[in-house]
């Protein structure tokens, strides 16, 4: 029994070890538990205890910054038409999945109060320099570090108007397709990590975007067998819509 007792319990070192490296994102919050890019699913992470949050965001007629993943509001709200098309005044009467209203990036700001880190997507055109001012006035109320907040966007000219108008947050590059591909915009605008879909991923792929000096922050993954597989292949963070579905964070919670 004594030789099985020790190799369980390396076993166990070492998956701890490896969990504890990773850095867990929810994905629009915690969307596997609550509406997404919503107040209540971003508590929701919050309460998971995770290393990071994943939100979307455009700029809506009336230039807030809204928090919305789709274009358009058919599918996930009770109103209909073109985000960028309505005022805040019209989104903020609207509900998501029937219960949640949509909330300005100023609001989660407020909400995550600088208790772990927030990935903003760049979904909409023209959206850096209104996200810019909120990031920076951020800093400015004392409850967030810069390295807390970072930029991501599969439209690489919206990453390249951030670059243009600050340099003092981070920024991620989404990609669809063969992350290698991403490469040479990531070095264009001194990006410190890659987004890619965790199904464009292999090991070599993994040690090739680490030796160019890159970290990768795959998407979005909710199977435990293929968590486990990217772990032990040393990606550095995951997106989930399921936080608690990765072992030996803190907080953890079951379905």
């Amino acid at each position: 029994m004594k030789p099985i007792f020790i190799i369980l319990l390396v076993v166990f070192v070492i998956a701890s070890a490896t969990s504890q490296q990773i850095q867990v994102f929810g994905h629009r919050g915690a969307m596997g538990h609550a509406p997404e890019n919503t107040a209540l699913s971003v508590q929701k992470a919050l309460a998971f205890g995770v290393d990071g949050i994943e939100i979307d965001v455009f700029r809506c007629q009336s230039s807030e910054i809204v928090v919305f993943h789709d274009k358009t509001l058919d599918k996930l709200t009770n109103g209909s038409g073109k985000v960028e098309e309505k005022t805040l005044q019209q989104l903020t009467a609207l509900q998501v999945m029937g219960s949640e209203p949509i909330p300005t990036l100023d609001k989660i700001i407020n909400i995550i109060n600088g208790s772990t880190r927030l990935n903003i997507e760049l979904k909409g055109k023209n959206t850096a320099e209104g996200v810019i001012h909120i990031m920076k006035k951020a800093i400015e109320s004392g409850r967030w570090k810069a390295d807390q907040l970072f930029v991501s966007s599969f439209d690489w000219d919206e990453l390249r108007e951030f670059k243009k108008n600050t340099s003092e947050f981070g920024i991620a590059i989404l990609t669809e397709k063969n992350p290698l591909d991403a490469i040479p915009v990531a070095r264009e605008l001194n990006a410190f990590a890659i987004n890619p879909n965790h199904s464009n991923l292999t090991q070599e792929t993994i040690n090739y975007i680490h030796s160019e000096g890159f970290e990768i922050h795959t998407w979005t993954v909710n199977e435990k067998n293929r968590i486990e597989e990217l772990i032990s292949w040393g990606v550095d963070a995951i997106i989930t819509d399921f936080p608690d579905r990765i072992l030996n964070k803190k907080n953890p919670q079951k379905q």
